[in-house]
């Protein structure tokens, strides 16, 4: 990352990872040093193990200290439906910074976008959606907190991209979904 983010730093932003299970304060210098101390955009992608999504809550705080930095969190398993209310309740406490639950919640997209709906701070990223229906809601649901992925080199970009399309007209909706909501959570618009 460090050598694409070198070689193209107009084309590429970084998130940085955080291990899990450290203090505050340990959490709090690994984000000085290893996030903001890099360069780097936001947080992630974090993926606690099952049943111990608060583990995240010091990665928040220290957000929090950094003016709202994003912070990017698996949705998909191991995360569960109750590990997806865990982040929602650490979304509330900290209401500042963005929280991006990636992959729509997995398995749990009904409960992660009901959860959204609740949570100002939730943003749902949209990538291995398995459905369709899904992705439409979501877009219908949050179209402000709706991001485009692909999870390359997982998923294709190019069907990902074709699902947003297939469930938006063209138009703002269908712009901010493809790559204006990040622009605008990261201050680049």
């Amino acid at each position: 990352m460090d050598a694409a983010l070198a070689a193209q730093p107009t084309r590429f932003l970084g998130f940085g990872s955080v291990p899990l299970g450290r203090t505050a304060d340990e959490t709090a210098a690994w984000v000085e040093r290893e996030v903001m101390g890099r360069g780097l955009s936001g947080i992630g992608e974090l993926t606690p193990p099952p049943g111990q999504a608060a583990l995240v809550e010091p990665v928040l705080r220290a957000a929090a200290d950094h003016h709202g930095l994003p912070v990017v969190v698996h949705g998909y398993a191991p995360t569960s439906a109750a590990d997806l209310s865990t982040l929602a309740d650490l979304g509330a406490r900290y209401p500042k910074v963005p929280l991006v639950i990636s992959q729509l919640g997995g398995s749990n997209w009904m409960r992660a976008i009901e959860l959204a709906q609740a949570t100002p701070s939730i943003y749902l990223e949209l990538s291995t959606a398995h459905l369709i229906f899904a992705v439409r809601l979501a877009i219908r649901e949050l179209p402000t907190r709706t991001l485009f992925g692909s999870d390359a080199p997982y998923g294709d970009p190019v069907v990902a991209r074709t699902t947003v399309e297939r469930v938006t007209l063209p138009g703002e909706i269908r712009e901010r979904v493809l790559g204006g909501n990040l622009a605008e959570l990261l201050g680049l618009s």
